[in-house]
């Protein structure tokens, strides 16, 4: 029996939905909620998976926001799953670019699937796992053009899904290896399921494409035809994607998209024709300036961190080192700026005595290029408990490791 048998039968739902009601009004602790409900005699396998489930969306909020307290989910299906502000642009791209009838090949619990569905188009939702597609099923209920197929993408016949309607795919291999064995990441792209090549070739039978990689594939793996696209959501890096040109009116080339949890987005792209399996290009280094800035992961995993320091007027503060540096950088959405107060040794005497000498009660550490552990050197640091929050970045100056003490500039934008 599936873990999940229990909720999806509509007793099981129902107990569900009205625990999830009263949660929302007057919580309690999990494990006294389940006490409560061994004691009123509810079997064990129910109790095991309604509390399951309460914590699921719980956990769930973060990427899904309010909608999570009506969904279904697996462990490692919350793990990989798209967030919903992320998935509402995968589906946004598949309507304009013509889609009627999605492939969702390897759907997890379905954000994706119905963020798709929510536009309009119907949604073919295909996984190898029972729990994942009773969990999808359930979270595609309310849409009349979804389809649920418990299967095996890798055996699927793409002559007969274009036979069926379908006019586009959307493919999320399995890049870790399941909860139960850990939930280490895989690497190599071949040992995804369904492995990159596999998905890369579908696009010759049905054009319109998209591929959820990791956000650190080797450029090398994209075709030089496609657009890769790197998203990051509230300043965090959640994934990359590749897309067919049927679904790139941008062209082909690499992309960063920065999103935050309202929707609000800036993107940047590669040149018009710039190949996307192309080397990132090389960053000049410059002299520490008055401000030093952090640039978005999403900008650097996509190499555009040369194309931002151009458009600025920035260079690197030292070679394959990715802190932008000026006299005058202005503000901008790609990165956080800090000025810059001090420079001194990367040692915990040197950089105490700069952070007392500035009245500071608390700091922030960041490094790149430095082995150092920000908790330890942390532990070490004297602080005089004055108003100040500063930051220290640690990381080659000048061909030597230093300690950057500098204040974070607010944004304006």
């Amino acid at each position: 029996m599936s873990a999940l048998t229990p909720i999806l039968s509509s007793p099981g739902w129902e107990l569900l939905e009205s625990l999830q009601a009263k949660q929302a009004t007057n919580p309690i602790p999990l494990p006294e909620l389940g006490s409560a409900l061994r004691a009123a005699g509810l079997d064990a396998d129910l109790v095991v998976a309604v509390l399951t489930q309460l914590a699921l969306r719980q956990a769930a909020r973060s990427k899904f926001g309010p909608f999570a307290s009506h969904m279904v989910f697996t462990r490692d299906g919350l793990e990989q799953a798209t967030r919903l502000v992320v998935a509402a642009r995968h589906a946004q791209r598949f309507r304009d670019c013509g889609a009627t009838r999605v492939a969702d090949l390897g759907c997890g619990i379905g954000s994706d699937a119905m963020a798709i569905a929510g536009l309009g188009m119907n949604v073919l939702a295909v996984d190898i796992d029972p729990d994942t597609a009773g969990a999808v099923a359930a979270n595609l209920r309310a849409f009349e053009g979804a389809e649920v197929r418990l299967g095996d993408v890798t055996d699927l016949d793409m002559d007969e899904l274009a036979a069926e309607g379908v006019d586009a795919i959307f493919a999320d291999p399995a890049r870790r290896t399941g909860a139960s064995r850990g939930s280490a990441r895989i690497t190599d792209p071949e040992q995804w399921s369904p492995p990159l090549s596999l998905a890369l070739g579908w696009a010759s039978t049905i054009d319109r494409v998209g591929i959820k990689v990791a956000p650190g594939i080797a450029y090398e793996h994209i075709p030089s035809s496609w657009h890769a696209q790197w998203v990051s959501v509230g300043g965090d890096l959640v994934e990359a994607s590749l897309w067919s040109p049927a679904l790139s009116p941008e062209g082909r080339g690499r992309s960063c998209l920065l999103l935050d949890e309202a929707g609000a987005a800036h993107s940047l792209s590669t040149p018009e024709g710039y190949a996307p399996n192309a080397p990132a290009p090389r960053v000049e280094v410059a002299p520490l300036g008055a401000i030093i800035a952090e640039p978005d992961s999403a900008v650097i995993r996509s190499g555009l961190l040369g194309r931002l320091a151009d458009e600025v007027g920035a260079g690197i503060v030292s070679e394959k080192i990715a802190y932008l540096t000026g006299d005058d950088l202005p503000d901008s959405p790609f990165y956080d700026r800090f000025e810059v107060l001090a420079v001194t040794n990367l040692r915990a005497k040197a950089i105490s005595a700069e952070l007392r000498a500035r009245d500071a009660g608390s700091v922030e550490i960041k490094k790149r290029g430095a082995d150092i552990s920000p908790d330890d050197l942390r532990k070490s640091l004297k602080l005089g408990g004055g108003d100040e929050q500063l930051t220290i970045i640690a990381t080659r100056v000048d061909g030597r490791h230093r300690a950057i003490i500098c204040r974070r500039l607010a944004k304006n934008l």
